[in-house]
């Protein structure tokens, strides 16, 4: 695709479609009817449902970048509570909660697709990297005592996951709120320099709204995520 308003435009309404719908129930014409084009225009661009997918699955790579360089100024404690907070989210971000439902769901096919698999490793990788990159500059900085970043990332993500899968899938929202406070206490506490503090609320600044939708707009609601 070589229009990258038409892109926007059809992976806005992606986004939209995944929040109302799900994947499993998602159709090309439910994406479609949000943009301007008819379903035979939205193939003109894409063979199929997975090919649309998986360029929307490349999207969101380049939104993680965008929100990581958004951040890029702040100070590494005040980076890794606003990448805490984009994941546990509070129970007022429904739409949020819709999207990551969705994509739930689309993780559930990675096991019997290559492509979703390989966009999701990809993805992985990425939010990864960026949390290791906060932590070696919190390091660098003195805000942080001496670490391993590499595990303390991956048992954070892992963490940061395992709330957000057991919200979604038995509606606890309190599971969110808990291992956030969790993380404060238990690790960012023996994390952080002795005169660092990580905060205990969630940050307010603006750089802190979870996520953007893919045109660049913040969600309607809390806004992921």
């Amino acid at each position: 695709m070589t229009d990258p308003d038409v892109r926007n435009e059809i992976m806005t309404a992606t986004y939209e479609a995944l929040c109302e719908h799900g994947y499993t129930d998602l159709t090309a014409q439910d994406i479609a009817d949000r943009t301007d084009k008819s379903k035979s225009l939205l193939f003109y661009h894409y063979d199929s449902k997975e090919d649309l997918v998986v360029d929307f699955l490349e999207y969101l790579l380049e939104v993680i970048d965008d929100r990581v360089a958004e951040i890029d100024s702040l100070e590494p404690a005040e980076r890794l509570s606003v990448f805490v907070d984009w994941f546990l989210y509070g129970s007022e971000g429904s739409d949020q909660q819709s999207f990551h439902t969705a994509m739930l769901e689309l993780r559930t096919q990675a096991p019997y697709n290559d492509r979703y698999r390989e966009q999701l490793r990809r993805s992985d990788d990425r939010l990864r990297a960026a949390l290791e990159g906060i932590l070696e500059d919190g390091i660098d900085a003195g805000q942080f005592v001496d670490h391993d970043p590499e595990r303390t990332a991956a048992l954070l993500i892992a963490a940061i996951d395992g709330a957000r899968i057991r919200q979604l899938t038995l509606e606890r929202d309190e599971y969110l709120a808990e291992v956030r406070t969790a993380l404060v206490a238990r690790i960012f506490d023996e994390l952080l320099a002795d005169d660092v503090e990580f905060s205990a609320e969630r940050p307010s600044t603006s750089a802190s709204k979870p996520d953007r939708t893919p045109d660049g707009d913040r969600f309607e609601s809390d806004r992921e995520t």
